[in-house]
């Protein structure tokens, strides 16, 4: 299946710094068509849509918009999330480095809708240089007169992984150490300073303006039943060609990472980051959704040369590090992992070692705090399930 192109539609055919390149192909016109709408029209729009949240969870959009403006509240917020710090994922930067402008009207039809008079885009700190940019389209947008309802500051994040967890993200845009909060309240009810608040990654926010000014059920149209729409892929490791790619929703792996990224041979996949799931090269015809696999967008292709505990225990060193440590089952779980993964990379593993990570993991699926600690041992159980061999080879 060829790519289509919505969400990177501009990209590459605009000046990024020129808001006048922008509006001469679309003139801010979902922002004009939205803002003679009632709120309630759009979120009942973007309901209708199917769309769900681009950062990995897959919330259902409009869900979350609806129960942040039926919750009482003199302020309410809209944070778009440019932290993306997922491992093997670039997507979001690629976006905002070529596309500023779109992003700035979804982010100004969302808050519109939730009725929020302040939004903030929460920018990871490495990518700093892309700061400039940004208020330069912002300040443009506000030139324009496109910016009336909201006022959208930027927040700069200190290069902690935790903080794209959406209420740690929250404690650092207010100034305090991230790390997750306990749930419910959930943000929509309970967020920003206690107030409503709708929090959106950079791809998310980039599809509302289609939305809006081509409808619902035309973006019904495109991917499966449950996933709908394209989702943009950030593909590295042992490709001919790394790079970005967006794809309906329900393509096979296998036209992604070889069709498009040029994979020779391929020994497993990483969908979705460091905490994303491990595949290995008989699933490649594994379809890309909701229903099935998908995650954040990052994917790390491995070819044979690869080592499979290397890869699992550099993983886990990463989590372990990123891990806040404000809940046990993360903070201790994450470190025993190490200590068992770094046994079996000295050859010196036994069979009772491969039982306590299927434990551990088991464990801190269960009682972790966050998505971290849930997640984390996604790549140990995936790499115990298609590459058992590669751990029974260095028992002592």
């Amino acid at each position: 299946m060829p790519e289509k192109q919505i969400v990177l539609k501009n990209c590459q055919m605009i000046n990024p710094r020129d808001i006048n390149t922008y509006l001469a192909r679309h003139d801010f016109k979902a922002l004009a068509k939205a803002q003679v709408m009632e709120p309630d029209e759009i979120i009942n729009e973007v309901k209708a849509s199917g769309l769900r949240g681009r950062g990995g969870a897959g919330f259902p959009c409009g869900s979350k918009w609806e129960a942040a403006r039926n919750t009482p509240g003199d302020e309410k917020y809209l944070v778009g999330n440019a932290d993306e710090g997922e491992v093997g994922t670039f997507k979001d930067r690629y976006i905002i480095e070529n596309d500023p402008f779109t992003f700035i009207e979804g982010i100004t039809i969302a808050a519109y809708a939730i009725g929020a008079k302040q939004s903030y885009i929460y920018l990871r700190s490495e990518y700093h240089r892309l700061r400039n940019l940004l208020e330069n389209a912002i300040s443009q947008a506000k030139d324009k007169g496109f910016l009336k309802h909201v006022k959208i500051d930027i927040r700069e994040g200190a290069g902690a992984y935790i903080c794209g967890e959406e209420t740690a993200l929250m404690d650092s845009i207010e100034g305090k150490r991230g790390e997750p909060r306990y749930r419910p309240p959930f943000p929509t009810t309970k967020g920003l300073w206690g107030n409503p608040t709708v929090i959106n990654n950079v791809e998310t926010l980039m599809n509302i303006p289609n939305i809006i000014l081509n409808g619902a059920q035309q973006f019904r149209q495109i991917g499966t039943e449950r996933s709908k729409g394209t989702k943009v892929f950030s593909v590295s490791g042992d490709v001919a060609k790394p790079g970005v790619y967006e794809l309906v929703l329900g393509s096979k792996l296998r036209e992604l990472v070889i069709d498009l990224a040029g994979a020779e041979t391929v020994k497993m996949v990483q969908i979705g980051g460091a905490m994303g799931r491990i595949v290995s090269s008989t699933m490649l015809d594994t379809s890309l959704s909701f229903e099935t696999i998908l995650g954040a967008g990052g994917v790390i292709v491995y070819n044979e040369s690869r080592d499979t505990i290397d890869i699992v225990l550099r993983t886990m060193e990463f989590l372990n590090k990123e891990s806040c440590g404000k809940c046990s089952p993360c903070r201790e779980g994450t470190e025993a992992m190490v200590k068992i993964l770094q046994k079996f990379a000295g050859g010196r593993g036994t069979p009772k070692d491969t039982g306590l990570l299927e434990e551990l993991s088991s464990t801190m699926m269960l009682a972790s705090l966050c998505g971290l600690g849930q997640a984390a041992p996604f790549p140990v159980i995936d790499s115990l399930q298609y590459f058992r061999h590669d751990y029974e080879s260095r028992i002592k």
